[in-house]
């Protein structure tokens, strides 16, 4: 199924956003959530995400929703009820797994953003450089790092290249944005600079992942 009807001019069809399934503390975090899911919509890209209709995965997924854009949520079988899955999505998939989940939404998507989240989005989140790290794609990875949530990790990545655990080989090549407006030009202008043929991974690779 196509992500969304009709062309969009970025290059990029369908965007996949981790974030938490709790609000946080600071309304900052929802905010940028709702505003994040009305650009989506408004630039005719897609929202794949987790699944959720609770915290930041829900408020973001409702703002696509609410500003005719086009959702496909998917959850592995026994988060369906514990994340409570959003039942408005055009498109919802249930997984055996988490591993199968996020082989769809790296299929599915051609960028990825981390809004605030958990230890489940740092995973998601980490797992994806990793494979940019070792060249299996080139896919845009950003930070949306909102009222500086992500400042300890961005130091922690800092700190691994000064003690060249990071070697320059090696990259970590992570985009960054304060606020949300940024966000889509970051990626669009990332999404330009990829290698033709490079973006995706290896289709074996991927079913083993």
């Amino acid at each position: 199924m196509q992500a969304m009807n009709g062309i969009n001019m970025s290059g990029l069809k369908s965007i996949c956003v981790y974030c938490g399934s709790g609000p946080g503390t600071n309304p900052a975090f929802m905010e940028a959530a709702r505003r994040l899911g009305r650009i989506l919509a408004e630039n005719r890209i897609g929202l794949v995400y987790g699944g959720g209709s609770a915290g930041l995965m829900g408020a973001c997924a409702e703002a696509v929703l609410d500003h005719g854009g086009f959702v496909t949520g998917i959850i592995p079988e026994f988060l369906t009820d514990r994340e409570h899955m959003l039942m408005r999505a055009q498109e919802r998939i249930i997984t055996r797994d988490l591993h199968e989940r996020k082989r769809l939404m790296f299929e599915r998507a051609d960028a990825f953003v981390a809004l605030p989240g958990g230890v489940g989005t740092l995973e998601e989140l980490v797992e994806q450089l990793t494979w940019q790290q070792l060249g299996r794609h080139t896919k845009p990875v950003l930070l949306a790092n909102i009222a500086g949530f992500w400042e300890p990790l961005l130091a922690l990545l800092a700190h691994m290249r000064a003690t060249e655990f990071i070697r320059p080989s090696l990259s970590v090549d992570i985009l960054k944005a304060e606020r949300v407006e940024d966000i889509l030009p970051r990626l669009r202008a990332a999404a330009a600079r990829a290698p033709e043929g490079t973006k995706e991974m290896a289709p074996e690779l991927a079913r083993r992942l």
